[in-house]
């Protein structure tokens, strides 16, 4: 899963927010990862298959180059481990998928509601 390489960068403009701007992003936080969730669905729905993520290795095998102790240099066979995630499609029941979508939607329509709240008191509580 590529999260944790994607909260990289987010915690690190986390950082620099002020205390405003993380009130709003911790209050908002759950509508964005349903807003993405209903994005994934409706791709989902429009491919007609679901795409999974999968690890996976290789060996390179490379010529690399050394330096004796005399400066002079030499080649040598050698190998380089390499991960990669590629997306796999994977079957999906368009009727539960369908289901899902329904259900993302209304909690997204409560959660609107619960954020646009949240970000008023952070403005409140930290006006700039």
């Amino acid at each position: 899963m590529r999260a944790p390489v994607l909260l990289v960068p987010l915690l690190a403009l986390v950082a620099c927010a002020t205390p405003r701007e993380q009130c709003i992003n911790q209050g908002t936080r759950d509508l964005r990862v349903i807003n993405s969730l209903i994005s994934e669905t409706q791709g989902n729905l429009s491919r007609g298959y679901a795409l999974a993520e999968q690890q996976e290795v290789r060996v390179l095998r490379r010529s690399c180059e050394g330096t004796n102790a005399d400066g002079s240099t030499f080649r040598f066979p050698c190998e380089e481990t390499e991960t990669f995630t590629r997306n796999v499609p994977v079957a999906i029941d368009l009727n539960a998928e369908r289901a899902k979508l329904r259900s993302l939607q209304e909690r997204q329509v409560q959660e609107q509601r619960r954020a646009r709240a949240a970000t008023q008191q952070c403005i409140a509580i930290h006006p700039e």
